[in-house]
């Protein structure tokens, strides 16, 4: 049977962004940290190694797969940050238009620091993603 890998852990979140190499890349995670905390109202958990996630969903798909996963996150990884939004909704794809410098994978979008970003637009993209799982997935489990 699958594994969720990603699922949260004890680790603390500042011990993990203690641990970032890059000064700026450490400052942003701090900054990012605010910035999720304060719009999100959920407090900072690790999912993982190296997800930092916001609150929780609980999402079962036509296949039987289902799981527990933050409702936004991000991870300050070496090359680039990664956020996690929800995927769609397209009014996610009308706030990426005005984020600033990113590019975006099947579910992540990327940001080399905070500075080529609006952070009114991250604001806006959290809580577009919140709203829309919860009202996608209406099983919040306790996080």
């Amino acid at each position: 049977m699958y594994k969720l890998k990603t699922t949260v852990t004890d680790q603390s979140v500042i011990e993990f962004i203690e641990q970032i190499e890059q000064p700026k890349k450490r400052e942003d995670a701090y900054q990012l940290l605010d910035i999720f905390t304060e719009t999100s109202g959920y407090e900072a958990k690790m999912w993982g190694p190296s997800i930092i996630g916001f609150g929780a969903y609980h999402y079962k798909y036509e296949s039987g797969h289902e799981g527990v996963a933050p409702l936004v996150g991000f991870s300050p990884r070496k090359a680039k940050i990664s956020l996690y939004f929800a995927t769609g909704d397209s009014e996610r794809e009308d706030l990426l238009k005005d984020f600033g410098k990113h590019t975006t994978g099947k579910a992540c979008v990327y940001i080399n620091k905070v500075a080529d970003i609006h952070v009114d637009v991250l604001k806006a993209l959290i809580v577009q993603s919140i709203r829309f799982l919860q009202e996608t997935y209406p099983d919040h489990p306790e996080q």
